[in-house]
């Protein structure tokens, strides 16, 4: 078992794949699947579902994500990407290798399980979110599944240690674009235009001192990366556009910002005479571990169980949409002192943590 994690992690590492656009790796997948006698179907584009009957009345599910990023690989090892361009950065190679490795287990001991078993083997968790697309398919209703598991792979926590937490453990990210539409003239007319810039600069500063009105005790972060305004150095700008990032935990903090931004841009369109557009993407939700999913965990693992985290991180996961179905608990899994995720550098000593991984999850699999 051990080493049929790595061989699957090393196969996979070679040919990564993004979005939905996945041919090879479902390939693979499948030709690892189809002789464990499980019932595989693809209810939504890129995706491998593999249901094990257990002839129990409720499952169990496992996710793993198998999409890739748009990184050039640096890390030199004699296994990496052959697909120029493109590579497991995010360790989603490692994820799927995990999952396999335990689909293989589940096929030579179903009778001894305690629930039938779900694996989700999903695309485009690094773009528009492929759980949300396999929840609305209605397999996890069709297959009577009460409870869902993820395994994130994490740098800067200890190689082989799981990690994770009740409640808040990954921010819910949204992409904000403010446009602001003003009116451009030569300088020598400037009290004739309508200066999209220093409404720019305006709305910067209102917005940030909005979060900065938030409640000390909630974790949360909003920046703008980019500000692009105006043609040329003596004319008033026409127009400005702000990009930026908003990430939060609780849907109030979310929506209390997300009105506010909207306040501010409404209110600045009445002072200046500027257009001013404020838009904020769907993103994805929080990851929200069930608190009492949580519990039974700890409780069933007893020393076994997993390393409690004492704050959330801000990164983003879409596996917030199973736990939004049904309870759900997501985990880190340690991977050392490595590269942060998505630097083509990433890599990490797969025979010290993978097969840690499996053994993780197949305790979780024997959960009464």
């Amino acid at each position: 078992m051990p080493q049929a994690v790595i061989d699957h992690r090393r196969a996979l590492h070679q040919i990564p794949e993004l979005d939905r656009q996945l041919p090879e790796t479902v390939r693979y997948v499948r030709s690892v699947l189809e002789p464990l006698g499980c019932a595989l179907s693809n209810p939504t584009p890129g995706s491998v579902c593999a249901f094990f009957d257990a002839e129990k009345p409720e499952t169990v599910s496992f996710r793993a994500d198998m999409d890739a990023l748009p990184v050039t690989e640096a890390t030199g090892l004699p296994y990496a990407s052959l697909h120029p361009g493109k590579m497991h950065a995010c360790g989603h190679d490692g994820h799927t290798a995990m999952a396999l490795a335990l689909a293989e287990h589940v096929s030579a001991h179903l009778t001894e399980l305690p629930r039938n078993v779900l694996f989700l083997f999903q695309p485009a968790e690094e773009t528009t979110g492929g759980a949300r697309e396999l929840c609305e398919s209605g397999i996890l209703e069709a297959h009577h599944v009460t409870r869902v598991f993820g395994l994130h792979l994490w740098p800067g926590l200890p190689a082989g240690q799981v990690f994770t937490r009740p409640g808040p453990l990954m921010a819910r990210a949204n992409e904000v674009t403010v446009t602001i539409t003003g009116k451009s003239v030569h300088l020598s007319r400037a009290s004739q235009g309508r200066d999209a810039l220093a409404a720019g600069a305006e709305y910067l500063r209102r917005a940030y001192a909005m979060a900065d009105g938030l409640p000390p005790e909630e974790p949360r972060a909003f920046l703008f990366g980019k500000m692009v305004s105006g043609t040329v150095r003596n004319a008033v700008s026409g127009k400005t556009v702000l990009e930026g990032s908003l990430r939060t935990y609780r849907e109030e903090t979310y929506h209390f910002c997300k009105e506010q931004l909207e306040a501010i841009g409404g209110k600045l369109a009445a002072e200046t005479g500027c257009g001013v557009e404020v838009y904020l993407n769907e993103g994805y939700p929080a990851v929200w571990n069930h608190e009492g999913l949580y519990e039974a965990v700890c409780a069933a693992l007893g020393e076994d169980a997993p390393e409690r985290l004492e704050a959330p991180a801000l990164a983003a996961e879409d596996f917030s949409f199973y736990q939004r179905a049904v309870p759900g608990v997501f985990f880190f899994l340690g991977v050392g002192q490595t590269a942060e995720l998505h630097a083509p550098e990433f890599c990490f000593d797969d025979e010290a943590v993978l097969p840690k991984g499996v053994e993780f999850l197949k305790r979780l699999l024997m959960m009464a």
